[in-house]
């Protein structure tokens, strides 16, 4: 055991994988009552076809979503595109609940959207969408749709626009590897290269601004902590101590870094102040404290210990320095990433048998077992807190899956071409 924890702390995990990582999606569990609706296929006005099924994006994500069970296109009985040319007896009598229906037309080069959300039962109209952008963005519009649907039906706001970062690594030689940093959207689509290199590249993590990236690298032979701008496509090296230089973590208003650091003899939690580059040592033990998390209100941090005999989760307060251990059940308890309403902690976790993802709420400290794969590691939350995505195996591959809070949700997120790793959901982004 201590061994695992002690590969979790340096992070010198070599990852299998071929030069690309394209990730697909494998719904594995959906809930048992999903919503009915009916998402018909967009008309079109331009002068050439669009590269893109607007529809069927939207269509993808929220069947993907588990809340929801669309229509086949093959079912339809008929393919409204506006107010007037909906027969809501017609969709009554197949037992559907929502129909979108919507027009696309070229406009001075651009695409424009009009959308809309009916209830059918209801036979009304309950949300309107109009939107214009680029050819060159109908994937940025699907998702858009996507999440104004999501958000009227289920009260949530949407992150079907926000982004995914993982890493792979390709095997190009006896004890050689080729790393690489990937950016996509949600459902894996428009997968692009940040970062490639020849040494390992660990522990991505989103600024809250979603333009910055905190990552760990071994580009130097030992460990560093970086940051990466997604506009200027530049990185910076914020550290370069002896020892481990990892686990890096942004506080909640982007003007902070926790980060794991041995500098000092054992490692321990230190939070950097960016806009200076101060360090304030925030633990002091001679056990291993990593991985640090913060608490939305940026006045705490969670991390995790062995200074108790075995991993768990600790919290520390800032101000006062307090700490306070939270996990007492299982063996192992570990990677701790604090729901965004702060009630709930998703962590690694390990009973008598396999490590498994699970949420543990906070005031009552009871935990869920959320997963049911084995060796599940690394989750990140979606800003909305309602799925979050983990690292695991399956048949015989490093692969993404992701689970609702609930338990409720499960899909594999495989790569079509070898294994990834350490994924990392990112915050709402600005349109």
């Amino acid at each position: 055991m201590k061994r695992v924890f002690l590969l979790a702390i340096t992070t010198l995990v070599l990852l299998s994988a071929t030069a690309q990582a394209e990730l697909t999606i494998e719904i594995t569990q959906g809930r048992d009552n999903p919503t009915p609706v009916a998402i018909v296929p967009f008309s079109w006005q331009g002068s050439s076809s669009l590269a893109e099924d607007v529809a069927q994006i939207v269509e993808s994500d929220l069947y993907r979503s588990g809340q929801f069970a669309p229509m086949r296109r093959s079912d339809m009985l008929d393919h409204p595109h506006s107010a007037s040319e909906v027969h809501f007896s017609d969709w009554r009598r197949s037992n559907t609940d929502y129909l979108v229906v919507g027009r696309l037309s070229e406009v001075l080069g651009q695409v424009q959207a009009e959308v809309e959300l009916f209830d059918v039962y209801g036979q009304k109209s309950i949300l309107t969408i109009s939107k214009t952008v680029a050819k060159t963005a109908l994937r940025d519009l699907a998702h858009h749709i996507s999440d104004k649907v999501y958000q009227q039906l289920t009260g949530i706001r949407g992150a079907f626009s926000t982004k995914l970062l993982y890493v792979s690594a390709a095997q190009r030689g006896v004890g050689e590897f080729t790393y690489r940093l990937l950016l996509s959207d949600i459902d894996g689509a428009r997968e692009q290269v940040l970062i490639e290199q020849n040494q390992p590249l660990l522990a991505p993590a989103w600024a809250p601004d979603g333009r910055r990236i905190a990552y760990v690298s071994f580009e130097t032979t030992r460990s560093a902590v970086y940051i990466y701008d997604l506009a200027s496509k530049q990185h910076t090296q914020i550290t370069n101590f002896t020892g481990i230089n990892g686990s890096p973590s942004w506080s909640p208003d982007g003007t902070k870094l926790a980060m794991v650091l041995s500098k000092d003899g054992s490692p321990d939690i230190y939070v950097m102040d960016l806009a200076s580059r101060q360090l304030t040592r925030v633990t002091r033990h001679y056990a291993i404290d990593t991985e640090p998390s913060w608490l939305p209100d940026g006045k705490s941090l969670v991390y995790t210990s062995d200074r108790g005999g075995k991993p768990q989760i600790y919290q520390v307060t800032l101000a006062s320095g307090y700490e306070e251990r939270l996990t007492f059940e299982g063996q192992y308890n570990a990677r701790a990433r604090v729901l965004p309403d702060g009630r709930g902690i998703i962590m690694v976790h390990q009973g008598e048998g396999d490590f498994h993802i699970a949420l543990m709420d906070i005031e009552r400290g009871d935990i869920e077992i959320l997963t049911e794969t084995a060796l599940d590691e690394s989750p990140s939350i979606a800003p909305n807190g309602t799925m979050l995505l983990y690292a695991t195996q399956h048949r015989g591959k490093g692969i993404l899956s992701a689970v609702s809070v609930d338990g409720g949700v499960k899909f594999h997120l495989p790569s079509r071409f070898g294994d990834v790793r350490e994924p990392a959901w990112s915050p709402f982004l600005a349109e």
